[in-house]
């Protein structure tokens, strides 16, 4: 990437409130030393400064400069309590993969920490060297490059093939994503000199499933009748890996009316567009198709939000067929809180025993009335 200037005192929205770990608290020396190095050195300062102390750091804090996870692989069994990888991020090809083998490699509790350029700073780069029309020129070919050629499966082999998987564009919200599918707990994230770095812990083992894939329909695992899972389609309003990083969230944001994250900055800009004319609902018209959804119904939840249930709605919750137009939408204020999420829900599902259809028709033509008229809208 040509070297454009680093915006002085750079950051993005939410990390301020995000994870962060003082020395005091630092669970080795090595973690507080290499803390210090991060906020006083920018990273072509940095990465020489760590080389040349290595010979200071416990045997169990590993300095390496890892592409791959082959890199790794001479230091199988020594279980490290340390790991820092020198090599940005956005250079490594198989990102899920490297995570993954550095979790199998630490210690438990073991730390990882990396660093990348955002793409929301590569775009503020690219606007402040080039202000004007030139600049959103370069911008969208640079966008068009690196985040889309990237991640469609048309195109992917082909940006890999001239790329070698370097010089990658991930934003803020897919890195975090990333560590916490990778089993790790973010303990601190932070931008210095111009570079984003995040601590995470191993906590758990890694999700090896299939990774989420980049194309505009998303298949969101949710609870719904009798507590089976489903797939909920969905046309992605959010950054690729946004829901690996709900616990996050639930720690750092906590949740607003309605019982919505209170400043969810993993809703990218098109997908603000899309949720306020409902657009992004539309696919789950396929699990109405398919039987598991109906037109109007309690919503399918993820499983960190049903967690925040009481017992009782738990078991009335997943008693009824879960829908796309929530009772909420047909109450006349909304909901303030979880409780009066949950109270509302307590009011249609004991409705919906009564009379199934009377119900379902009656919410259904409020809800519409709502939307038309008092402009209720998707968040």
């Amino acid at each position: 990437m040509i070297a454009w200037a680093v915006p002085e005192n750079y950051s993005e929205f939410g990390v301020n409130r995000g994870a962060k770990i003082e020395k005091s608290s630092a669970r080795y020396e090595d973690l507080a030393l290499i803390m210090d190095a991060v906020k006083r050195l920018p990273t072509q300062e940095l990465c020489p400064w760590l080389e040349a102390h290595k010979t200071e750091l416990m045997p169990r804090t590993l300095v390496l400069y890892a592409l791959d996870a082959a890199d790794l692989q001479p230091y199988a069994g020594t279980a490290p309590h340390l790991i820092f990888n020198k090599r940005g991020i956005s250079h490594v090809r198989h990102l899920n993969t490297l995570l993954n083998a550095c979790n199998d490699l630490l210690d438990d509790g073991g730390y990882l920490w990396c660093h990348s350029r955002t793409s929301s700073l590569k775009h503020q780069i690219i606007r402040n060297s080039h202000p004007g029309l030139s600049g959103k020129l370069l911008y969208a070919l640079h966008y068009l490059w690196h985040r889309v050629c990237a991640k469609l499966v048309l195109t992917r082999w082909f940006y890999m093939w001239v790329t070698d998987g370097k010089n990658r564009s991930y934003s803020r919200v897919e890195i975090l994503g990333r560590f916490c599918r990778a089993g790790f707990d973010i303990i601190d994230e932070r931008f210095s000199h111009g570079e984003f770095f995040v601590l995470g812990r191993k906590v758990r083992e890694p999700r090896r499933g299939k990774a989420r894939s980049y194309g505009p329909l998303v298949k969101l695992s949710r609870i719904g009748y009798r507590g089976e899972r489903i797939g909920v389609y969905k046309f992605r309003s959010m950054y690729p890996y946004s829901e690996y990083l709900q616990p996050y969230m639930m720690e750092h944001e906590g949740l607003e009316r309605g019982g919505k994250f209170a400043r969810d900055y993993r809703i990218n800009w098109w997908g603000k567009k899309f949720r306020s004319g409902w657009i992004d609902e539309v696919p789950m018209f396929l699990n109405v198709l398919k039987g598991e959804m109906k037109l109007v119904g309690v919503r399918p939840l993820s499983s960190q939000y049903f967690q925040l249930y009481t017992p009782e709605m738990q078991e009335m919750h997943v008693s009824v067929k879960p829908g796309i137009l929530p009772p909420y939408y047909y109450e006349g204020e909304s909901p303030e809180t979880v409780a009066q999420v949950q109270e509302s829900e307590r009011r249609y599902i004991e409705a919906y025993r009564k009379a199934p259809l009377r119900t379902d028709w009656r919410y259904f033509w409020g809800i519409v009335g709502n939307i038309l008229f008092k402009h209720k809208r998707s968040h």
